[in-house]
């Protein structure tokens, strides 16, 4: 059986730099700002067992916005505080993934439809330049790169949308799924991705929301998938219903 706590040494903790802070308030938000990209991006691995002494001698600074920072992402669902056992990052809950991808689906499906009844030029041309960095990224296996425009091509879609109560909810469900995501995004997963936007992308570009929609739904549907697939080898990393 692997172990839920992994054990991370002093220089495994080589990607925090010493923080340029402000003058006055604001550490707290600093520190956990710094530590969930971290995590999200598993330079903090799920299972970590989480060494604040030296995360503190890295940031240059106390262990009280340590403290502080480490409850607020217990509260986001990132880090567990253990009583007499420290602070570990949290495992993946596929439940937690689920039910995230569940929101995403219902209401990025709805929204295309929607928008592909009224969609503009000025977003089908913002959608165009991003397919074509998009293919770009790909072409150059930039991974960071393309995830970003993965990010940004959703992003598109519901800035143009302009229901600001949905993109909430949807960013925040999107932020639930954030380290899962990385975790999968490995060459087979860009490719996917772009001929899954493709489709998207053409089916609001004729204008037809039906098509839209159940392209959205089975791009978010793969991705889901693909990440149950991935979490039955990886039981030090994801947390399944028992």
């Amino acid at each position: 059986m692997h172990s839920l706590i992994a054990t991370q040494n002093e220089t495994d903790y080589g990607f925090l730099n010493r923080m340029n802070l402000p003058a006055r308030g604001g550490t707290t938000d600093h520190v956990a700002n710094v530590l969930r990209e971290a995590i999200v991006a598993s330079e903090l691995s799920p299972g970590t067992q989480i060494n604040k002494h030296t995360i503190c001698e890295r940031l240059g600074v106390s262990r009280f916005p340590v403290s502080e920072a480490l409850a607020r992402l217990q509260t986001e669902g990132l880090v567990e505080i253990l009583p007499q056992r420290g602070t570990r990052v949290t495992r993946i809950r596929i439940d937690d993934v689920r039910e995230s991808m569940f929101i995403r689906r219902a209401l990025e499906a709805e929204a295309v439809r929607v928008l592909a009844q009224s969609i503009s030029d000025n977003t089908i041309t913002a959608l165009t330049r991003n397919m074509r960095y998009q293919q770009a990224a790909l072409e150059a296996e930039d991974r960071r790169g393309f995830h970003e425009l993965d990010l940004e091509f959703h992003q598109v879609l519901l800035d143009a949308l302009a229901y600001s109560r949905v993109r909430a909810v949807i960013d925040a469900a999107r932020s639930n799924l954030e380290r899962a995501r990385r975790i999968l995004l490995g060459s087979h997963r860009f490719q996917q991705t772009y001929i899954e936007h493709i489709a998207i992308f053409d089916a609001l570009v004729a204008r037809d929301g039906i098509e839209a929609s159940s392209a959205m739904s089975h791009h978010l549907n793969r991705v889901i998938d693909e990440l149950v697939a991935y979490s039955r080898n990886r039981p030090e990393v994801f947390e399944t219903s028992s």
